[in-house]
């Protein structure tokens, strides 16, 4: 057997590996026979629709469309057929493949997180997705062990045996001895067996309906209406459609044709919020209902989620790092935030709600820091006053806001004189001026670092304030850089080097004594051999 280098403690090999355990290989539940045509169809829709259009010209499309779908049910069989595992007491395995079988091999002590996933069909019929995170990093392909088709059940027990660590179904039973009872003597007594101990559980957290009404804020309906209005243009487009002839739409252009352009801009801003917001607020509620934080005794978090798709996640508390409340601008300005967890082994390439590291919705600020010093059994790194990174940081915030500003104002007021551009366009654009004053502020305003009880806390951010709050144990490193403007104003950013999370959090724009300070008092003796001494 030959280890993939790029992945640490995982094997994918062509065969079965030897010495891997006695438990046999089972397959899925039969019942992903339903599902598994339905997620091969968006794959197979190309394939089919040519199928379809072939059979067209020849007068029998309708035959070529049963051979499509027989096509895609097909595949879908193929897949749960070939796909088979086993949990062994060391390892994880899963085969899968017809014309290339492959055989991906993880050890149980690699496995960092578990995340259970019912979708709307896996929970018609009972079933649920286990993903084993192993945290090698933020493809796709390395995602970790992926087992699309078990019972509720199954999920439940499977997430117990990996994270907490008990006797895996296919270990040995505890021996028992018996004595045979004659005619007349007492039954023997029952010999004890061992059991495992009760997981306490210990909720930290759950969704209050109040909550919902930081749901507009959020913005993340923007891309799913910018996703669906491309899709639906696509659509008018291919059929040929024109808006204009439906009496609503025909109405509404009229009406923005025959109002003034201010008043047609005001109007299609207003309608677009009131859109986004709406939207929003679903999606809100779509993934965040009966959102509860609990911590077991196993030494686990636990988040579950989600109204149409639940979703449970599993997180070791040794594979916490830190923790992060983000406050982004618009939720900020309604008193709002959120807690994201910084571990090793959880994705965050997609972001930090898909990949699992959220530990707190939008919520009160408040209430996100009450999260982050219960996760971190700490409160005074989450809470501690941080110390302000001096003029040089706030003069650099405004020389980097204001020249951007005024090349906007200038090619707005070039493009009135030359092109003939509106007067108040280029007259709106000195706006800009102040805006930007503002912006600059406030970024210096977020800016902030400390040292707290053998944590790393830093601050940054305008459009979306971070605190970071980075268990020193867990910085592997220290990376120092300066730009050409920073040299000449005397600062450096200070980058601590982690496995977990984003794996570089920056003290950005801070002196440079002030960053060596930092770092030596965070892991003290770790600078040292790079520190030139001047002698005497």
């Amino acid at each position: 057997m030959t280890a993939n280098p790029s992945r640490a403690g995982t094997a994918d090999t062509e065969a079965t590996p030897p010495g891997a355990g006695t438990q046999g290989w089972r397959r899925l539940n039969v019942r992903m026979l339903l599902i598994y045509p339905i997620q091969e169809l968006p794959r197979a829709l190309p394939a089919l629709f040519g199928l379809v259009v072939a059979g067209s010209g020849r007068g029998n499309g309708q035959a070529w469309s049963l051979v499509g779908i027989a096509i895609v049910v097909g595949l879908g069989a193929t897949r749960w057929l070939t796909t088979t595992y086993r949990i062994t007491p060391d390892q994880i395995q899963v085969r899968r493949g017809l014309l290339r079988r492959r055989v991906l091999t993880v050890p149980r002590d690699r496995v960092r997180t578990v995340d259970v996933t019912a979708h709307a069909l896996h929970r018609l019929l009972g079933l649920a997705r286990v993903i084993a995170g192993t945290g090698q990093s933020d493809r796709e392909g390395d995602a970790g062990v992926r087992l699309d088709g078990l019972t509720a059940a199954e999920a439940a027990g499977l997430r117990e045996e990996l994270l907490h660590h008990r006797a895996g179904p296919g270990a040995p039973a505890a021996p028992t001895a018996t004595a045979p009872a004659g005619p007349g003597s007492p039954a023997a007594p029952a010999a004890p067996t061992a059991t495992a101990p009760a997981v306490v559980e210990v909720e930290l957290t759950h969704l209050r309906p109040a909550w919902i009404r930081y749901g507009p804020f959020t913005l993340s309906g923007v891309v799913t209406l910018g996703l669906l209005a491309g899709f639906l243009s696509q659509i008018v487009n291919e059929a040929h459609v024109d808006p204009a002839r439906f009496g609503l739409l025909r109405d509404l252009m009229d009406q923005l044709a025959e109002a003034a352009l201010w008043l047609a801009i005001l109007e299609v801003v207003v309608a677009v919020m009131v859109v986004v917001a709406a939207a929003s607020t679903i999606g809100y509620v779509l993934a965040f209902w009966r959102f509860r934080l609990t911590r077991h005794s196993g030494g686990t978090l636990h988040v579950t989620r989600g109204l149409v798709t639940v979703r449970a996640t599993t997180i070791e508390e040794r594979r916490l790092r830190g923790i992060e409340v983000s406050e982004p601008l618009l939720l900020r300005a309604v008193g709002g935030a959120r807690c994201i967890a910084i571990a090793t082994g959880l994705r965050v390439g997609r972001g930090a709600e898909r990949g699992g590291t959220l530990l707190l919705p939008p919520a009160p600020r408040s209430e996100a820091l009450r999260v982050a010093a219960a996760v971190m059994r700490r409160r005074e790194p989450v809470t501690a006053p941080l110390r302000a990174h001096g003029p040089a940081a706030r003069r650099r915030r405004y020389t980097r806001a204001l020249p951007v500003c005024a090349v906007a104002v200038a090619a707005a007021a070039a493009l009135w004189w030359w092109a003939g551009l509106p007067a108040w366009v280029w007259l709106g654009s000195l706006a800009l001026l102040p805006c930007g004053a503002l912006a600059a502020a406030d970024r210096y305003r977020s800016l902030g670092h400390a040292v707290v009880d053998g944590d790393l806390v830093s601050a940054a951010g305008s459009l979306v304030r971070r605190r970071h709050v980075l268990d020193c144990e867990g910085i592997i490193g220290w990376n120092l850089r300066q730009s050409f403007f920073q040299r000449r104003s005397g600062l450096v950013t200070l980058t601590a080097t982690t496995a977990a999370g984003r794996q570089a959090y920056h003290v950005a724009d801070v002196a440079a004594p002030e960053a060596l300070r930092v770092a030596g008092e965070a892991l003290p003796g770790l600078l040292a051999p790079f520190l030139a001494t001047q002698a005497p």
